[in-house]
């Protein structure tokens, strides 16, 4: 198997395995004596609600319904909970009419009632309800500019919780009575079940202040009204306490190192040795690029104290940001290779990295791959790879490179998954 094509069979089977038809149906509680109704939001959501249906109890069929929210094109067909698709990863008004139907589904329950909640990466975009004082222009404002700001999905969530009346623990309290599971497919660096899709159905530990301290430091001009809001403390999460006596419970179907994992055993199989790094790799992407790029450069030139062996693949997951100055287009994936692909210049090193969402960013493309080829063919385009990287323009160059890997939706998401092939 050339390089292009088994980093590619990587990538494919450590999505396969996070893909909901894989992890959610033995994860299923027993239906309620009363209704059952399912509420979610994030990219694997319409397929997690599919798959629901898909194992359901037919005798308990006719008390099931819900409502899941996921991003434009990711949808799936479903016969009695409804599908909503929204924007990512800025709201819009469906994400908004979403969560207010939301609510309203799960009030008025009573305790032989089952709410089952299914989460995935994205959530946080899709369910958007602003508090009382807040419109949803504002929320998209402060939303950009964390996207553009650098800051990690840690700390976007801990703002995005302070700012709605869904997330951040509120959803559960909305349930009443009725008990609560909540089943979640995790994209989150070390996996806090209260940060995927910014926790609507978790206490929160955050508070108004960490908030206000995370805009600071990324320098975000906040609406007058948000502002108020956050320094008064009204926007409070519900934390620990108010959920003592509730039947509530969670549980992670599938996360960043069930795919790093299973692409390790496909390795061995096709006689290459994996070197599993991390799972929870965060940082600005050019940066965590660099340091990749010196250790496995440091392998191939071999030698003693080489860090990785000769015909190794090195495996990671976790979620890099990029601090957006130019005006070029790509994701965080691509940004991250194309760093490497110049750090690791005449190496012979083949490498990929994607989202395993099937999006990098806002583009079409799950991320990219590069080889020894790459940057020449770059460059016979008439671009200086150099000049598109400043730019915040990886997508061109893959583009020029004929690099982007196209996947479409994968109805899951455990954030990224990258691949280098040492020769």
């Amino acid at each position: 198997m050339n390089p292009d094509d088994l980093l590619l069979d990587l990538a494919r089977t450590a999505i396969d395995a996070v893909s909901p038809a894989h992890c959610l149906p033995a994860a299923l509680p027993e239906p309620a004596p009363g209704r059952t109704v399912v509420v979610g939001a994030g990219k694997a959501a319409a397929e997690m609600a599919r798959q629901l249906e898909l194992h359901w109890p037919s005798q308990a069929r006719e008390r099931l319904s819900g409502l899941v929210v996921t991003r434009y094109g990711h949808g799936a067909h479903c016969d009695r909970i409804e599908v909503v698709e929204a924007a990512h990863p800025v709201p819009d008004e469906a994400g908004l009419a979403a969560a207010g139907r939301m609510l309203a589904l799960v009030r008025g329950l009573r305790a032989d009632d089952l709410v089952i909640c299914l989460l995935s990466g994205g959530g946080s975009a899709l369910l958007t309800s602003p508090l009382p004082g807040l419109s949803l222009a504002q929320k998209q404002q402060v939303n950009r500019d964390l996207l553009r700001s650098g800051a990690n999905i840690t700390e976007m969530n801990c703002v995005r919780k302070h700012l709605s009346a869904i997330k951040g623990g509120r959803l559960a309290l909305a349930c009443g009575a009725a008990r609560l599971r909540t089943l979640i497919i995790s994209d989150i660096p070390g996996d806090d079940p209260a940060v995927t899709a910014s926790g609507p159905t978790l206490p929160d530990a955050t508070s108004c202040a960490d908030a206000l301290e995370v805009l600071a430091r990324y320098r975000i001009d906040l609406p007058a009204p948000v502002r108020a809001l956050l320094e008064s403390g009204e926007a409070e999460t519900p934390k620990a306490e108010a959920f003592a006596g509730l039947d509530h419970d969670w549980r992670i179907l599938a996360r960043a190192e069930d795919a790093l994992l299973v692409a390790a055993a496909r390795a061995r199989q096709l006689g290459v040795e994996p070197v599993v790094l991390s799972d929870r790799l965060e940082g600005e992407a050019r940066e965590v690029a660099g340091l990749l790029g010196a250790l496995v450069s440091r392998s191939v030139r071999g030698g003693a104290y080489a860090p990785f062996p000769p015909r190794s693949v090195i495996l990671s997951g976790g979620e890099t940001t990029v601090t957006v100055r130019g005006s070029g287009r790509g994701g965080r994936n691509a940004e991250f290779l194309l760093a490497l692909a110049l750090s690791l210049e005449g190496t012979g090193v083949h490498a990929l990295a994607l989202d395993t969402d099937g999006i990098d960013g806002s583009e079409d493309n799950a991320g990219c791959r590069f080889g020894p080829e790459s940057l020449a063919r770059i460059r016979a385009a008439g671009f200086d790879p150099r000049a598109l990287l400043a730019g915040n323009d990886a997508y061109t160059a893959f583009q020029a490179a004929q690099g982007l890997v196209i996947t479409g939706p994968t109805r899951t998401n455990v954030n990224d998954f990258r691949a280098i092939l040492l020769p």
